[in-house]
Order: C-alpha cells, then structure tokens, then sequence
C-alpha cells in the first residue's frame, strides 16, 4: 500500500466500546505499515542519492557497485528514522488520546455537577411539600379538635337539659299524682 502524508492525516480509527480512546491493535497495524512505507521510501531515496552522485561524477560503469553501499548504510538511518518518525505519531496518537481522557472527565463531572444540582433541587421541593402538607395536616387537625369540643359540648349540654327535662316531667307526675289522690308510681313498688 502506497501511504501518503494524507493518508496518515484522515486515518481515522474505531471507538473501542467500555474503553477510553482507540483500538490499540488497529493503531498498531497501522503503525507497521507507515513504518514499511517510510523504511521502503527511505531506501529508494538513499538509491536514487547514490545514482545522482554517480551521475554527477560521471562514472557509468561504478553506479551499480555503489548503489548496494548506501542501501547498506540506509538501514541505520532508516531504523533511526523510522523510530522518531514513529515516535512523532505515537505522541499525536497520545495528545489525541489525552485530549479524549480530558473531554471525557469534563462531560463526566459536568454529569455529576448536574446531577447533584437535579438531586439538590428533587430533595428542597420534597422538603418543602412535605412542610406544606404537614401545615395543611396540622390546621385540620385544629379544625377537628375544635369541632370536637363543640360536639362534647352540645352532648353535655342536651344531656342536662334532657336530664332536667325528664326529672321536671317526672316531678310534675308525682304532683299531678298525689293532688288527685292516687298512690304514687313510686309507692306502688313499680
């Protein structure tokens, strides 16, 4: 696969699920072949140097012995290359990677923030409907205790004059009774 600095720039990787950032083997197998790429560019370089520098001394026949030299010497310089080259999209793959951890804890603890807040807001207005039906309990209870009194009241009250009721029409039966002559209820053992 021919790799272009654009390729390297619009690669884009899959979201790994219950994990933060990218798939670390695709990142990998992506790596390897920017390295095969960039060793296979470095090589063809450090030839086509070794060509011109044959051209430019004018020596046909000699281009061919020195074109193996430098493609032996390449192999440090590109396994140095590579490496920094290597290290460089490691670092953008890490500030990537950073840049998600940090998004990531800020939506997190925006979350909590808004959480605790919805929370905060549930408990103050249970509190205060619990104070209102507590209030609202409390003047029906004043209602009926007052009712109530009202009610022993009124009993206590009918109950006398019922009391006195039946005792004056008691009385006047025994009035009645004794100014006709006749025995009493009383005295007749009923």
């Amino acid at each position: 696969m021919a790799l272009s600095p654009d390729d390297v720039v619009t690669k884009q990787f899959q979201h790994v699920r219950f994990k933060e950032g990218f798939d670390p083997d695709e990142v990998d197998d992506f790596l390897d072949e920017i390295v095969v790429e960039w060793r296979k560019a470095l090589t063809e370089n450090e030839e086509l140097k070794a060509k011109l520098a044959a051209y430019e001394s004018g020596a046909a026949a000699p281009a061919p012995a020195p074109a193996p030299a430098p493609v032996a010497e390449p192999a440090p310089a590109a396994g140095g290359a590579a490496p920094a080259a290597s290290a460089g999209i490691i670092e953008l793959a890490q500030r990537l990677h950073d840049e998600h951890v940090a998004e990531g804890i800020a939506q997190r603890d925006q979350l909590i923030s808004d959480a605790k807040s919805q929370a905060a807001s549930i408990v103050s207005e249970a509190e205060t409907r619990g104070r209102e039906e507590l209030s609202k309990l409390e003047r029906e209870r004043t209602t009926l205790e007052g009712r109530i009194s009202e009610l022993r009241n009124f009993e206590r009250d009918y109950r006398a004059q019922l009391r006195s009721y039946i005792e004056g029409k008691l009385r006047d039966l025994e009035t009645t009774a004794t100014a006709s002559g006749a025995q009493p209820v009383s005295a007749l053992g009923l």
